[in-house]
């Protein structure tokens, strides 16, 4: 079968290997669609420390089951995989804290993923609940798209988007165009878009449709978002962007009583924001970060997806065969696209 395998930072090689074969307490699948992120893009440039080469990447996974040595699954049966896989033992996880586990793993990372023909379901995946049945007129392609959904519902759930709240996503990637539909789904009141990157900007407001796409390469986006709210500022401002600049920036755009999650995580060499805690003080804000997903969230993404609460399908702007894993990844790293995914 042919794999995409992770080697050395740019070096990532499209080659033959052994067809897996699931052991006891496993699940072996027949990947149909592995979604790539923003994430794929830095581990090609930089690495990871907690993957250990040749490593087969990919963790946003469905396809479907062709052997296992489990009970409750058979051959045939649709599936999603887990990408942050909790140990579900320690003292985070037994108080229900899965998303900060700290002997949390990952697909892709300490275990072969799904830019693959075929791949194996690890026993800890299945150990936490962690492979969801794909719900019926849900395809493949949508189902891959549940993982990133799934980080994006924990980080509002933490961030207690709400109805009739004005929410501000900075970023308008995979991510945040996901955050734009979620925070309607919860009921927001208005919802405005922000990117550096026009030409982005443009495609995600194309097909997301927020009430206002804000240029922040032309604008003063603090300034806009307070004169769009009549000067009170936003309920909830999201950074879905890798930008210390968004952070410091949703911190003044928050209304009294606001709350800015910190979502996408800085680059290690420039982790550090200057944060105006009088701001945070008198305003009242609050400030939570958000990191990935529980077995649970991805359950409950796929069902927004299966419902139509929260449409995926047009964010899927490219398919990819395998062997153009790269091609996708390069596309990603350059904002080309809102959503590729690959077709092993």
């Amino acid at each position: 079968m042919k794999v995409a395998r992770f080697y050395a930072p740019g070096d990532i090689r499209i080659e033959d290997a052994p067809e897996p074969t699931a052991g006891q307490g496993e699940v072996k699948i027949r990947v149909r669609n592995c979604s790539t992120c923003g994430t794929d893009a830095k581990i090609y440039k930089f690495g990871h420390h907690h993957i250990r080469p040749p490593r087969v990447m990919g963790h946003e996974i469905a396809g479907e089951v062709v052997e296992s040595r489990v009970g409750g699954w058979r051959e045939g049966d649709r599936v999603q995989v887990i990408a942050a896989i909790p140990c579900g033992r320690c003292e985070e996880c037994r108080r229900g804290r899965l998303t900060v586990c700290p002997d949390q793993e990952s697909m892709g990372y300490h275990y072969d993923g799904g830019f693959a023909e075929y791949m194996v379901v690890p026993a800890k995946v299945l150990a936490v609940h962690g492979l969801n049945r794909v719900p019926e007129g849900v395809g493949f392609a949508e189902a891959s798209v549940a993982e990133p959904l799934a980080c994006v519902l924990n980080g509002q759930e933490l961030a207690g988007v709400a109805e009739g709240d004005d929410v501000v996503v900075m970023g308008s990637g995979p991510i945040g165009c996901l955050h734009v539909r979620l925070a309607r789904a919860r009921g927001a009141r208005r919802v405005f878009l922000i990117d550096v990157n026009a030409e982005r900007l443009a495609m995600a407001a194309d097909l997301v449709r927020p009430d206002e796409a804000i240029r922040g390469d032309e604008n003063d986006v603090v300034d806009e978002v307070r004169k769009l709210t009549g000067g009170r500022g936003a309920d909830v401002v999201i950074t879905a962007a890798a930008s210390g600049a968004a952070q410091e920036q949703a911190l003044q755009m928050a209304a009294r009583q606001g709350r800015i999650s910190f979502f996408g995580g800085l680059p290690k060499d420039a982790p550090i924001i200057r944060l105006d805690s009088n701001l945070v003080h008198y305003r009242e804000l609050t400030v939570v970060g958000a990191n990935g997903s529980s077995p649970q969230h991805n359950g409950r993404a796929l069902r927004l997806i299966a419902d139509g609460a929260v449409p995926v399908a047009d964010l899927i702007t490219h398919r990819l065969p395998l062997d153009r894993v790269l091609d996708g990844i390069g596309i990603v790293t350059r904002g080309e696209a809102i959503k590729v995914t690959v077709e092993p």
